[in-house]
Formats: C-alpha cells, structure tokens, sequence
C-alpha cells in the first residue's frame, strides 16, 4: 500500500506540472495573439496611409500632366503666332547670299 500512495503522489506531482504547462501555453497563446493583433492593425494602417499617399500623388501628376498640356498647346499657339508676324525670308524669293 505503501508504494501505491508514493505512486499516487508522483501521478498528482506529474498531473500539477502538465496542468501548469498547459496554463503557460495558454498565456503564451494569448500573448501571441495579441501580438498578431497589433501587427495586422499596423498593418492595416500603414496600407491605408500609402493608399492615401498613392492617391494624392496620382491626384498631384494628374495636375502637373495638364499644366504641362496646357503649356505645351500655349508654346505651340505663340509659335504659330510668331510665324504669322514674321515674314520668312524663303518665301520673299530673297535667298540668302
């Protein structure tokens, strides 16, 4: 009877230590997924914060794109300007010597 009670004390010894394991797995696994938590939260606000920027940057190119258009055709509307007003020496029959 002896050994059943010391056989008895190991079991409940063994029972204590794998009950305190699984409560420290339990805490890691918290642990854990409070960090997964925090990183997709990070996550999803970095991606918001650089689909914001994409947009503004395309906002902003689209802008320089029609400005630059705009000067562009402004460029091409003086230069027709400036050959109406100036007489083209080929054309008077004058050639240049």
């Amino acid at each position: 009877m002896g050994d059943d009670a010391v056989l008895l004390d190991e079991l409940r010894a063994r029972i204590r230590e794998l009950e305190d394991k699984v409560e420290a797995l339990r805490i890691s696994r918290r642990v854990l997924m409070n960090l997964i938590d925090t990183i997709e939260r990070e996550k999803r606000e970095k991606v918001l914060r650089l689909e914001m920027q994409n947009e503004k940057l395309q906002k902003n190119n689209c802008r320089y794109a029609r400005a630059i258009m705009y000067r562009n055709v402004r460029i091409t509307q003086l230069e027709d300007q400036l050959r109406l007003l100036t007489p083209n020496p080929n054309m008077s029959g004058n050639a240049p010597t």
